[in-house]
């Protein structure tokens, strides 16, 4: 989701939220797709910062609900995905959620998340980590075999209440009963207009509150713990990777420009030039289930 307010990250970053990155920026050098340079590097590396992004999710199959044909009927992503939607009509904004949801039931994760999950997990043995930043949360990462994910704009399958403020993990199938078989994307369906005491409920005892999607929506700020911990983990890794993402939406587009202003190399796994390409150390073009995986892969200097 986009985040339409400064946090401190945009306070204390040496980059702002209205600078313009682009790709032909002549007095830098250009960013180099030498993969046996980067594995050098990765081999050194102690802590490793792996920024991710919906690229990475869209080669599963997931939607993005953004761009042209990237609707649910007739709307986007930000049509739904705002308080102030939820407000008027909450029953539609759910009916969304429970197409997403379980639109992931049937989703796997990609050659990408498997590497980055074998990664930490082989790395963790000789003493060096690997943390996953991620915008996307359809929680594939958890599903690969992540353990140390850092989701900073939330959960699909987390619901927080409105009256008490409970967070709580929730991959019930449907997530209510009036939600079953709701949520079709065809533009000719019904809206369900489910009554509000029917939609997700709090279970905590005593409360039965109205329970909203535990994600960070269009006009929101994200979680300030969780930056807290982004803003740690960036500030001691020694390598980053940023990988199948815009570097378009904030305060996120600013974590990789920040680390690669200190010094430490950051390699970008896109599809694509973004707008920060030119501010990093390594550009590898093509989809991330195929580049990923050998950059990730075990180096010839591991012992274990």
């Amino acid at each position: 989701m986009i985040v339409c307010k400064v946090t401190r990250w945009a306070l204390t970053s040496p980059l702002c939220v209205g600078l313009k990155i682009t790709c032909r920026v002549p007095e830098m050098a250009r960013p180099s797709s030498n993969l046996a340079e980067f594995r050098k590097e990765f081999a050194k590396a102690k802590h490793i910062a792996i920024i991710t992004g919906a690229g990475v999710s869209a080669e599963s199959g997931v939607p993005t609900f953004r761009g042209p044909g990237g609707y649910w009927r007739t709307w986007q992503a930000q049509d739904l995905a705002t308080p102030g939607a939820f407000s008027r009509d909450p029953s539609l904004v759910w009916e969304f959620y429970h197409y997403r949801r379980e639109v992931m039931r049937v989703k796997q994760p990609n050659a990408a998340h498997l590497a980055i999950a074998e990664c930490e997990a082989r790395l963790s043995q000789q003493g060096r980590s690997v943390v996953v930043i991620t915008q996307n949360i359809d929680e594939l990462h958890h599903r690969a075999g992540s353990k140390h994910i850092l989701e900073i704009h939330g959960s699909l399958f987390k619901t927080r209440c409105l009256s008490c403020g409970e967070v709580k993990e929730n991959h019930k199938s449907p997530i209510c009963p009036a939600l079953e078989g709701k949520g079709a994307p065809d533009p000719e369906a019904k809206d369900a207009r489910i009554p509000v005491n029917d939609l997700p409920r709090c279970e905590r005892r005593g409360c039965h509150g109205l329970l909203r999607p535990h994600v960070v929506w269009f006009g929101e700020t994200l979680d300030a713990d969780i930056l807290t911990s982004v803003e740690q983990e960036l500030e001691k890794c020694d390598l980053c990777l940023v990988v199948g993402t815009s570097s378009i939406v904030y305060p996120a587009a600013m974590f990789a420009p920040q680390v690669a202003a200190r010094g430490v190399p950051v390699a970008e796994f896109n599809t694509e030039c973004t707008p920060a390409t030119m501010r990093f150390v390594y550009h590898f073009e093509g989809p991330c289930g195929i580049m990923l995986p050998p950059a990730l892969a075990r180096h010839e200097s591991e012992s274990i």
